[in-house]
């Protein structure tokens, strides 16, 4: 009998009994947990070890900010992609393709939009500029940490010790963060590349003159003491009047952010904030006094975090009173909820999510994590068709992938159930056991279904062995 015949199907965390002490476990775990849902581009990279942060509201506001840069600077916006990193370090950087890594601390550092919109122009004009990083050398293996911005991760993790403990100990996860650095030649062309394409935008460039200007102290800095951007990226203060020179004379110098630019900032650094700070930090940076959208969005979000549960939700439903038409606020909301163990609650509230933006992948995704964790059967088909909306538009999001994994299991069908697991295992860089659970998915489903051929391309990806070609020719 094939070894793989008895192999479960990872499953889903169901809802633990106990919320706290199911949190006190998952904050346990931050420390060490691997990104569930890291990009593929970031394992490709050799990156595997950054703790990536996921939400759709930050993420798509980025997007969108840069998408002008992008088109001036000959790129394809649909092709580019903003990564967050959980780190309260200044950072940026790119390891070549069409993705930008910017660290969370580099976006509260930036005093405003076009601060921001600077440094992700100078990222990418070492991309436009072909700029091969040169490896800086290896920080000690970094212990990677998930950090839950609009996902409801935690309340998964947390009620699967086991799935989890397994995770811990895949070496895979622990890689050694690599750190990249350029020339001062280097970085000079990404300064007038990024001018350039933010002119050909209608956009400021005084933006990236003014956050390299506030950190000027940082030149006469010790290695040690500095932050990370400006070891990679070396500041100096010719290269900084040099660009100055050159954005000053562009007509759009001396425009400003727009007011609707300053307030999705202001959301955007709340929301870091108070998924990143301890609650009562929180509560000290957006008293109660504030009565701001930020300000507001951050002590539901630190309520939520607290585990106050009443005073969260009644937060959220005054948010909601004022703007029923945030999908982000009901994402909230059914995080609240489904962490609560009221799931069928927590459904209702990421449907609204979902109906309000029916093409973010990780809305869909918490969706179908909703309706399974309710353990209802006539529900399962409804759980698979907003799982499968979530791979589809992002297909390397391993976590929609083990919960698409769940409910074919669920359903009864061996065949998808072990599929999914193998493309989970495959978008992990897995390939050991992307490969092994694709060859019994392979014994499973209908030969030259379109699954079945998917298994296949799966296991030739994976370097399989000659006996494993073997075995696949025999079936």
């Amino acid at each position: 009998m094939n070894a793989l015949s008895a192999a479960p199907v990872s499953k889903v965390a169901k809802r633990p009994r106990n919320r706290r002490s199911a949190w006190l476990l998952a904050t346990a775990m931050l420390a060490v947990l691997p990104s569930l849902i890291l990009p593929a581009t970031a394992r490709a990279q050799g990156l595997a070890g950054i703790p990536i942060v996921r939400d759709t509201e930050i993420e798509e506001a980025l997007h969108k900010q840069c998408e002008p840069m992008w088109r001036a600077a000959g790129l394809d916006p649909a092709q580019m992609k903003v990564v967050l990193v959980g780190d309260k370090d200044i950072n940026a950087f790119t390891a070549g393709g069409t993705t930008i890594y910017v660290n969370t601390g580099t976006i509260q550092a930036a005093a405003n939009p076009n601060q921001l919109l600077g440094v992700l122009a100078h990222e990418t004009g070492h991309i436009t500029g072909g700029h091969v990083a040169r490896d800086t050398g290896n920080r000690p293996a970094m212990a990677t940490y998930l950090l839950t911005m609009g996902l409801g991760i935690l309340a998964a993790i947390a009620g699967a010790p086991d799935a989890a403990a397994g995770l811990i100990y895949s070496s895979d996860y622990f890689a050694t963060l690599t750190y990249f650095g350029y020339s001062r030649i280097q970085e000079a062309s990404a300064d007038q590349a990024a001018a350039t394409s933010l002119e050909k935008a209608g956009i400021s460039g005084k933006g990236l003159v003014d956050f390299f200007d506030t950190f000027r102290y940082q030149e006469v800095m010790s290695e040690s003491r500095k932050y990370r951007f400006f070891i990679d990226h070396p500041l100096f203060s010719e290269r900084i009047d040099a660009l100055r020179g050159r954005v000053q004379k562009s007509k759009y110098y001396n425009d400003v952010d727009s007011p609707e630019a300053l307030a999705q900032h202001a959301i955007i650094v709340a929301k870091l904030k108070a998924f990143m700070n301890a609650p009562q930090q929180t509560f000290i940076d957006y008293k109660e006094t504030d009565t701001s959208l930020p300000a507001r969005y951050a002590r539901a979000i630190a309520y939520y975090r607290a585990l106050d549960t009443d005073h969260a939700l009644k937060l959220e439903d005054a948010l909601l009173a004022d703007y029923p038409n945030n999908p982000y606020l009901w994402e909230l909301k059914g995080q609240t909820l489904f962490e609560s163990a009221k799931v069928k609650e927590a459904e209702v509230a990421h449907r609204r999510a979902v109906e309000l933006k029916p093409e973010a992948p990780l809305l869909q995704m918490l969706l179908g994590q909703a309706i399974l964790a309710e353990e209802d059967k006539t529900k399962v088909d409804d759980a698979i068709g907003h799982l499968r909306l979530a791979v589809g538009l992002e297909k390397d999001n391993s976590l929609s992938w083990r919960l698409l994994a769940e409910a074919y299991d669920m359903k009864g069908d061996a065949g998808q159930a072990r599929l999914a697991v193998a493309e989970q295992d495959f978008y992990l860089g897995q390939m050991k056991d992307a490969r092994n659970f694709a060859m019994r998915a392979r014994e499973l489903l209908p030969k030259t279904s379109p699954e079945w051929r998917r298994a296949t391309d799966i296991i030739l990806a994976s370097a399989p062995s000659a006996s494993e070609l073997q075995a696949m020719a025999r079936q």
